[in-house]
């Protein structure tokens, strides 16, 4: 599905990405960790071609995507922070999203009552709140069927019924043979739906595997003490 090669991404002075190898299969759930700054963002960046690698390529379903552009249209992307224009009524956003993307997709029905948004259909973005704004992000995100969806903190300013109905959405979408990449400060989230993880630091990959061999690797009960684990022996 995706083949990261040597990739090297410098801002300025700061190298960010290190040298990347990373290969992930097709199908299952795939989570990328690491403390702020570690270089995920800029990893997930350059798999959508917001950011250009300074050396190294990137190959996403046998497609080099360096220098092109169509091989989005088969990945599903939910930013961390997503900014639409703010006085777009809800179902104008869903409309101007599937006119963009050029699809006849009805799965926005079921998405929309999934998380409960009929109410909101005609308001305007400006005037969600912050958990609401979410909901609809993740149905602009997943009314398509594409078979890579990219998730950048996608509980945040969820409550707790919601946050449980996206967990099976996730869990329905790998059942279908998707690759789900998923990043969350949320640990306890990722525990329950990640099939393995990759955990960078300082802009390499420091592990690579289930969460299971990382809890033996650390020697700790759950992802949460073995991250904290890592971390406290590379800050000593």
């Amino acid at each position: 599905m995706i083949e990261i090669n040597d990739l090297h991404k410098k801002f300025g002075k700061n190298e960010v990405l290190k040298g990347i190898n990373l290969s992930i299969n097709e199908g299952g759930i795939f989570s990328i960790l690491g403390p702020n700054g570690s270089g995920k963002t800029t990893l997930i960046k350059c798999m959508l071609g917001m950011v250009i690698p300074d050396s190294g390529n990137i190959t996403i379903r046998d497609e080099v995507i360096k220098n092109n552009y169509k091989y989005r249209n088969k990945i599903d992307y939910l930013p961390q922070i997503a900014r639409f224009p703010g006085n777009l009524k809800v179902k104008e956003i869903i409309a101007m999203i599937k006119d963009l993307r050029a699809s006849k997709t009805e799965k926005e029905i079921e998405l929309i009552e999934l998380f409960k948004l009929e109410p909101f259909l005609n308001k305007r973005l400006d005037n969600l709140s912050g958990g609401t704004k979410q909901k609809v992000n993740l149905v602009l995100t997943f009314m398509f069927d594409s078979p890579l969806i990219i998730l950048d903190e996608p509980t945040s300013g969820l409550d707790p019924i919601s946050h449980l109905r996206l967990k099976n959405l996730i869990f329905s979408e790998k059942e279908k043979g998707k690759t789900i990449l998923v990043t969350s400060h949320i640990l306890s989230f990722v525990e329950d739906i990640a099939d393995k993880i990759v955990f960078l630091l300082e802009g390499e990959i420091y592990f690579n595997g289930t969460i299971s061999q990382l809890k033996t690797k650390t020697e700790q009960p759950d992802l949460e003490h073995a991250i904290a684990s890592i971390l406290s022996a590379s800050y000593a």
